[in-house]
C-alpha cells in the first residue's frame, strides 16, 4: 500500500509535548499525558480512526487497541502493528484496552475510534493501513527531532528498538526525544510505511499480552470487576420463547438474608434482536452471589408458554423434507449457474444425500455479566465484555436517554466470545435493573448482573439448526457437471430489517465452491420458523454449508473409486481466480490447492488407502483465508479416538505466526469437540441443557494430543484467523471416520450418530 496519502484539512494532526516531558499524539484536543489520546491516519473517512499512541518520559511506549480482545489475540497484534512501524523497542511496550471512543458533537455521537468490533475476522485486515500509518508517523517525528538534536539529516540515521542512532555512533532514545518531537510540524503528505523486508516485529512470534495475568489468574474479567459497592444480581427467566410468568414467590426470596429487593423485568419489544432483554424476568438483587442465588431458587418461579410452542428438531427436520419435497415451494436461489435440471436428466450418474446440523451455543468459559452504575441525571457506567462496544452504546443511550459525553463504557478482556458478545442482551438487563425503582437506601447503589452456566445455555443466541440436501449429476468420463444444493434453517437475520430474500446471508455463502468449478451449480435456501433467539456463531456463515459440501465430494470421490485428494484437486483444476462476491475474494484455486497438498503431505496421505486407521481431508475458503484439515482417527470399542488433526492455513502475511498458531490450534479442537457430542435440544417448547453434563466438551481421550499446524509464508493482504480453523474440521472429521468405519456420518452430532449406525 502506498505510504502517500494526503492528508485531510477537515482532520488535521495534533500533538505536544506535556509538561511531563512526553510525545502524545491523537486527533482533536490534546490531552494530560495521563490520558489516553487517540490516534488515526487521516484518511477520506472516519471509520479507519483508531488507536493512540503515547511516546512517555520513562521511556515506556503505551500503545492502546480498539477493538475488544475475548482470547483472540487482538491487543498482541493490533499493538506489533503500530509497535514494528515506529521501531519501538517491544520490551517497553506497554499495551492498552480502549474502551469505547465516543464524543459529544452538539449531543449527536462521534465514535472516534472507529466501529470497534471483534469475532468476525476483520480487525487485523481492517487496521493495517491505519496502524501501520499511526507507528510510521511517530518514527517521522522521532527522526525529525534526532536530526536537530544530532546535526545530522534526517534520511542519514537509522532507527531501531526505541533508538535513533547516527552513523558516527552517536545514540538517542525516543524518550528524549519525544519533547522536540512533539514542537514538529505535520508532514504535508503520510510518511511512507516500512518494506516488507524491514519488518522487525510483523511476523515474529509473540506471546499474548495478557498471557502472564491469564495464566496467575491477576486479569480482571467482569466478574472480577466492581464499581463501588455493587448489588448482585441474577435473573429467573422464562424458559418459553414468547411465554410470560405464571407466579413466584416474591415474599420467600426477599426473606433471604442478603436479599435487597424481587423486581420484575419485561422485554423492550419491537427492538432488534440482542439489543434488549430477550425474555420476561424476575430480577434478585443481593450483597452477594450465594445470596442472590439463594433467593432465585426461593422464588420457586413457574412459566406459561407463549401461543405457539417452540418446535422439536425432528420437527423442524420434518418440516425441511417437506419443503424440499413440494415443487410449490418457492426458495431464495442464491446461485444459479447453467441448468442443473437438464444436466441430472442427461447424467450418467446422480447421487443425493441429506445431512442434519443441530442446534449449537457458545458456552464460553465466562458466561455473561455486567455492572451498570447510574446516575440519573448525570451519567452512566458500564463494564461488560463485549464483541461490539458500539452496540453496547446504542442500548444505553436508547434506555436511559443520556447523551455521548454522559456515557462511559469499559470493556475488559472477554473470556471467550466466538459470536455470543456481539449481542447486548445482557446490557440492557443490567441497566433494567439499574433503571428499575428501588428501596431508597439501595436506589442509587451500581448493579452487578452475574449468569450462571445455566442461564448461558438456556438463553443464548444460538447456531440455527440446518438440513441440507444435495444433488450430483456425473458424466459417463466421471467428471462431476451438475450440483443442487438446497438448504432448510430459521435464518439467523430474522427482525434485524433484512429482506425476506436475503435471509440467507446468515446460513450460507453464495460464491463458496464448488461454485464457480462445476459448469452446472445451483444453491437454494428455505426458511424455518422458530422462536428461539439466532445470533452468530464461529465461523458462521462458512460453518454448516462447509461441513454439507465437503461431506458430500468425500462422497462423490469413494463412489467413483477415487482419492479423495485427488478428486478435490481435480475439482479446483488449473490456477485461476474464481469470482467471489463475499469478503476476501476473489478465490485463487492455488492457494486452496496447496493447503490441501501441505496437510495431506503432513499427515502423510500416501498411506490413505491402506492405513488400519482413516484419514480424512477437507477445506475452505474463508473471508479471504485458505483452510486445510487432514484428520487420522482409530476406531475404538466404545468410538473414535482422534489419533492426528492437522490445520494448514494461508491467511496472507501473518502479523504473530504464534497467536495464529493458538487461534488454528482452539478452533480445530472447539469444532472436533461441537462435532463429536454437542447439540442444543428442544422439547415441551423449551431448551433442555443446563450444564456441561448435558452439553458435554469431549473428553481428552477422545481428542488428539495436538493439533499440528502448518502456517503458509504468503505476502497477500492480511486476513483475520480467529475463526479460519473452524469450517473444514467437522468434515474432515466425519470423511475419516468413514475410512475408519464405513459408517457415513451424515448427521451431528457425531458420536451419537456413530453409535446408532453401528
Amino acid at each position: 500500500m502506498s505510504g502517500e496519502v494526503r492528508l485531510s484539512r477537515r482532520r488535521f494532526l495534533k500533538y505536544a509535548a506535556t509538561t511531563a516531558g512526553a510525545l502524545v499524539i491523537g486527533i482533536g484536543t490534546v490531552q494530560a499525558a495521563e490520558q489516553p489520546v487517540p490516534l488515526a491516519l487521516l484518511g477520506d473517512t472516519w471509520k479507519q480512526l483508531g488507536p493512540y499512541l503515547r511516546v512517555a518520559a520513562d521511556g515506556r511506549i503505551f500503545i492502546g487497541v480498539r477493538d475488544p480482545d475475548n482470547g483472540e489475540g487482538t491487543a498482541t497484534s493490533l499493538a506489533r502493528i503500530i509497535a514494528d512501524e515506529m521501531d519501538a523497542d517491544w520490551q517497553r511496550v506497554v499495551v492498552e484496552s480502549l474502551g469505547l471512543g465516543v464524543d459529544d458533537d452538539n449531543g449527536q455521537p462521534t465514535f472516534t475510534y472507529g466501529r470497534q468490533r471483534s469475532g468476525d475476522a476483520t480487525s487485523i485486515p481492517a487496521a493495517w493501513a491505519d496502524l501501520r500509518q499511526a507507528g510510521a508517523l511517530a518514527r517521522w517525528l522521532m527522526l525529525q527531532a534526532a536530526a536537530r538534536r544530532l546535526g545530522v539529516p534526517a534520511d542519514q540515521l537509522r532507527v531501531a528498538s526505541g533508538m535513533v542512532t547516527a552513523s558516527d555512533g552517536r545514540r538517542v532514545s525516543y524518550a528524549d526525544l519525544a519533547a522536540t518531537a512533539a514542537s514538529i510540524d505535520a508532514p504535508a503528505t503520510a510518511p511512507p510505511l516500512k518494506q516488507p523486508d524491514d519488518y522487525r516485529l510483523i511476523g515474529q512470534p509473540a506471546g499474548d499480552v495478557d498471557a502472564r495475568a491469564v495464566v496467575t489468574g491477576t486479569l480482571a474479567y467482569t466478574f472480577d470487576e466492581t464499581i463501588g459497592e455493587p448489588l448482585v444480581v441474577v435473573l429467573a427467566r422464562c424458559p418459553y420463547p414468547g411465554g410470560s410468568l405464571d407466579q413466584a414467590d416474591r415474599q420467600a426470596a426477599s426473606a433471604i438474608k442478603g436479599v435487597r429487593a424481587v423486581i420484575d423485568i419485561a422485554p423492550d419489544a419491537g427492538q432488534v434482536p440482542g439489543m434488549a432483554a430477550q425474555a420476561p424476568a424476575v430480577a434478585v438483587l443481593a450483597e452477594d452471589t450465594w445470596s442472590a442465588l439463594a433467593g432465585r431458587a426461593a422464588l420457586k418461579a413457574t412459566w406459561k408458554p407463549g401461543a405457539t410452542a417452540e418446535p422439536s428438531a425432528a420437527t423442524l427436520e420434518q418440516q425441511a423434507l417437506d419443503l424440499f419435497g413440494n415443487d410449490d415451494a418457492t426458495p431464495s436461489t442464491v446461485r444459479n449457474d447453467g441448468d442443473v435440471t437438464t444436466a441430472r436428466k442427461k447424467a450418467a450418474r446422480t447421487l443425493d444425500a441429506t445431512y442434519v446440523q443441530p442446534w449449537m451455543a457458545h458456552a464460553t468459559a465466562e458466561t455473561p455479566a455486567c455492572i451498570v452504575r447510574l446516575d440519573p441525571d448525570t451519567s452512566v457506567a458500564v463494564i461488560a465484555a463485549t464483541q461490539s462496544p458500539r452496540d453496547v452504546y446504542a442500548v444505553v443511550q436508547r434506555m436511559t436517554g443520556m447523551k455521548p459525553g454522559q456515557i462511559d463504557i469499559r470493556v475488559p478482556r472477554g473470556g471467550g466470545a466466538f459470536g455470543r458478545r456481539l449481542a447486548s442482551d445482557y446490557v440492557a438487563e443490567a441497566l433494567a435493573v439499574a433503571l428499575a425503582k428501588k428501596p431508597d437506601d439501595i436506589r442509587n447503589r451500581p448493579v452487578k448482573l452475574l449468569w450462571t452456566r445455566a442461564d448461558d445455555l438456556a438463553h443464548d443466541y444460538y447456531r440455527p439448526l440446518a438440513v441440507h440436501r444435495i444433488s450430483a449429476s456425473l458424466d459417463r468420463k466421471k467428471n462431476l457437471v451438475g450440483w443442487h444444493q438446497r438448504m432448510a434453517s430459521p435464518s439467523a437475520l430474522v427482525g434485524h430489517q433484512v429482506p425476506d430474500d436475503r435471509l440467507w446471508q446468515s446460513e450460507l455463502v453464495a460464491d463458496a465452491l464448488p461454485a464457480g468449478v462445476v459448469p452446472n451449480y445451483r444453491s437454494d435456501w428455505y426458511p424455518l420458523a422458530s422462536q428461539l433467539p439466532r445470533g452468530d456463531w464461529r465461523g458462521s456463515p462458512n460453518v454448516t454449508p462447509t461441513f454439507a459440501s465437503e461431506s458430500f465430494i468425500d462422497e462423490l470421490a469413494h463412489a467413483l473409486n477415487a482419492n479423495p485428494l485427488d478428486f478435490r484437486l481435480h475439482l479446483l483444476g488449473e490456477p485461476r481466480q474464481l469470482a467471489y462476491g463475499g469478503r476476501g475474494g476473489p478465490i485463487d484455486t492455488a492457494r486452496l490447492a496447496n493447503v490441501l497438498k501441505l496437510a495431506a503431505d503432513k499427515l502423510d496421505w500416501s498411506r490413505w488407502l491402506r492405513s488400519e486407521n482413516g484419514l480424512g481431508i477437507a477445506c475452505a475458503h474463508v473471508f479471504g483465508a485458505y483452510v486445510a484439515h487432514a484428520v487420522e482417527v482409530a476406531p475404538t470399542q466404545d468410538g473414535i479416538d482422534i489419533v492426528r488433526a492437522v490445520c494448514v492455513a494461508d491467511v496472507g502475511r501473518v502479523v504473530n505466526p504464534l497467536g495464529l498458531e493458538a487461534q488454528l490450534q482452539g478452533a480445530t479442537m472447539d469444532a472436533l469437540s461441537t462435532a463429536l457430542n454437542l447439540a442444543i435440544t428442544v422439547r415441551d417448547g423449551k431448551v433442555q441443557q443446563t450444564g456441561l453434563r448435558d452439553y458435554p466438551l469431549s473428553p481428552a481421550q477422545a481428542m488428539p494430543n495436538e493439533v499440528e499446524t502448518v502456517i503458509v509464508s504468503s505476502t497477500a493482504a492480511p486476513t483475520g484467523a480467529s475463526v479460519m480453523g473452524v469450517p473444514s474440521a467437522a468434515p474432515a472429521l466425519a470423511n475419516a471416520v468413514f475410512r475408519a468405519t464405513a459408517v457415513r456420518i451424515r448427521r451431528l452430532p457425531l458420536l451419537r450418530e456413530l453409535a446408532r449406525l453401528r
